[in-house]
């Protein structure tokens, strides 16, 4: 048997960062997501966004490759969310995505912040958060990238 755990804090941003994912029926959103991950074997920790982005805190499964977890993820709710009458403003995910690894001992760290992000808003920018956490992983910022835009 193998054992394996790998666990990824992932940022979804919106298209042009457009605020389009409405508040109002957001738990549907996170439900429909939460049962695109139980379907790949995957586990959720967290969930939680504002309205020009989501955090996610999951386990993948070792058989899944982040990239296409990723691609389904976003396919997906692109689809679910234009269908929908409490989605209308949404116009999709931005190119690309923010994926960064945490270890056990680090994840009731970050289900707190993804947990928070409501209040944390009030303080920081969306682009400012984004730029931080990629610097905070010891990656360098390339301003003119389409995922920070």
């Amino acid at each position: 048997m193998s054992y394996t755990q790998s666990y990824y804090h992932i940022v979804l941003r919106t298209k042009y960062s457009q605020k389009s994912i409405s508040q109002t029926n957001v738990s549907e959103l996170y439900r429909y997501i939460w049962g695109i991950i139980k379907n790949k074997k995957c586990k959720l920790y967290r969930i939680n966004g504002i309205e020009d982005h989501i955090h996610l805190l999951i386990s993948l499964h070792p058989s899944i490759a982040l990239s296409d977890f990723v691609k389904d993820i976003k396919i997906a709710t692109h689809y679910w969310m234009r269908k929908r009458d409490d989605f209308k403003q949404f116009n999709g995910w931005c190119v690309g995505y923010g994926a960064f690894t945490c270890g056990y001992r680090d994840r009731m760290k970050v289900i707190k912040y993804i947990a928070n992000q409501q209040k944390h808003h009030n303080k920081e920018s969306s682009k400012d958060e984004i730029v931080r956490i990629i610097k905070e992983a010891g990656i360098d910022v390339d301003d003119n990238d389409a995922f920070l835009r």
